[in-house]
């Protein structure tokens, strides 16, 4: 049975700093017990509370021993972002829910290996007055200290753009490399296989629990060995634990590495005033989304970077102006072609949508030279998708049911002897 990963509510985006149920799976008892080590004696995050008003506000953490921050402020939406080091965050659930004063809520989670991070949102523009640490003395333990206080608009933009440290981000680095590349003389087609969310950003949750991180991470290595066997690709995964990646370093990561297929995987979540919907869907890059629900999920995927406080304003123009994309009509026609063959492919192996052929303006499939698919598995709002989505049988039937559809997309491509991306 597949593992699911820890409980979490409503606006807290909260994780255990440590692997991923489908990563630990992999190790060995005695790299488990490395990993259970290196968590003990991680610093924690013990308690946070809020105190102040609309004037002036007080945010604080307890921790386990004394640690170096960097915060920084962001706008659209307002919120403030506080930089750390890999923390185990001991929280109750709910914490960080409602806030007080000048917080609205805050969330906080692993943002790359040795990196964690706090996203603050504020009610309105606020500045850090105070960012510091503070000893543990007179029986009080190491505290986390942010003072911030209620400014205008036009004062807060300005210190923004007066800001000379960057924030940190994930980057390509943290990406899994393919096993080899062209110039080792492999000359495969390179599949990146994409597990949506990751890190601070759980993307969706089920109502018992479940998190969308999670399942498409599970899947996607089921996915990987699959193809890995066939010996036909090479395959590369912008992350195979719980890590956070900006969509466009994921974007970049499959254009840097040359890639011939990009297949992002994820797990919808339907709002209960909207209703109910079961089944796997495709959707393709398009600026004008083929139905509302298309639209309304692209909206919600196109968010992950601000959940995580990145600045999406840095984007480069190749990935932030999907017209642009879009002028790349081969590359659209082959992106569609894999849609269709995953549909075909999956229809026999998994329940489908009633539309599973949809289109929308998903950041993360803006590549202008790599073909490129989202597949939502299912939805984690609906009891019988979900159950399915978790468990191990569903999770290699599908997997090899888009095995399948890959072997059809690439088999004229390897019959003549094709050695770079599809469309070339």
């Amino acid at each position: 049975m597949f593992a699911a990963g820890a409980s979490l509510c409503g606006a807290v985006l909260m994780l255990a700093a440590v692997p991923s149920a489908a990563s630990a799976a992999e190790r060995s008892p005695v790299a488990n017990q490395a990993v259970t080590d290196a968590i003990a004696n991680m610093p924690a995050v013990t308690a946070a509370r809020v105190g102040g008003d609309d004037a002036k506000t007080r945010f604080v953490m307890d921790l386990s021993q004394k640690i170096d921050i960097a915060a920084f402020a962001l706008a659209n939406p307002y919120r403030i972002v506080v930089d750390l080091p890999q923390v185990a965050f001991r929280l109750p659930d709910k914490i960080g829910e409602q806030g007080r004063g000048l917080v609205k809520a805050f969330r906080f989670g692993l943002i790359m290996q040795g990196g964690s991070r706090i996203v603050i949102d504020t009610k309105g523009p606020a500045r850090v007055d105070k960012a510091f640490v503070l000893d543990a003395e007179g029986g009080q333990p190491a505290r986390l200290v942010l003072d911030l206080s209620a400014t205008d608009r036009a004062s807060y933009m300005r210190a923004i753009s007066l800001e000379t440290r960057a924030p940190r981000t994930a980057n390509v680095k943290q990406s899994e490399a393919p096993a080899s590349s062209p110039a080792d003389g492999d000359t495969r087609p390179l599949i990146v296989l994409d597990p949506g969310h990751g890190g601070i950003d759980n993307g969706a949750k089920a109502a018992s629990g479940e998190l969308e991180k999670d399942v498409v991470l599970h899947f996607a290595l089921t996915l990987r060995g699959l193809l890995e066997k066939s010996g036909k690709y090479r395959i590369a995964m912008t992350r195979s634990d719980d890590t956070f990646i900006p969509l466009g370093e994921r974007v970049r990561f499959s254009r840097a590495q040359g890639a011939s297929l990009f297949v992002s995987l994820h797990a919808d979540s339907l709002p209960r005033s909207e209703g109910q919907a079961e089944g796997a869907t495709i959707y393709t890059l398009s600026e004008n989304a083929s139905d509302a629900e298309a639209a309304r999920l692209a909206e919600a995927e196109n968010k992950a970077d601000a959940i995580a406080g990145v600045d999406l304003t840095a984007e480069p123009d190749d990935v932030a102006n999907i017209l642009v994309d879009l002028a790349q009509r081969e590359t659209k026609s082959y992106s569609t072609q894999f849609a269709r063959t995953a549909v075909g492919a999956l229809k026999n192996t998994a329940r489908l949508h009633k539309h599973p052929l949809k289109a929308a303006g998903f950041k993360v499939l803006t590549a202008p030279d790599v073909p490129s698919v989202l597949v939502e598995l299912g939805y984690m709002s609906t009891k019988d998708d979900l159950k399915l989505m978790t468990t191990d049988a569903w999770q290699a039937k599908t997997a090899a049911a888009l095995a399948h559809a890959v072997d059809t997309f690439f088999a004229p491509r390897l019959a003549r002897g094709s050695t770079g991306a599809a469309n070339r």
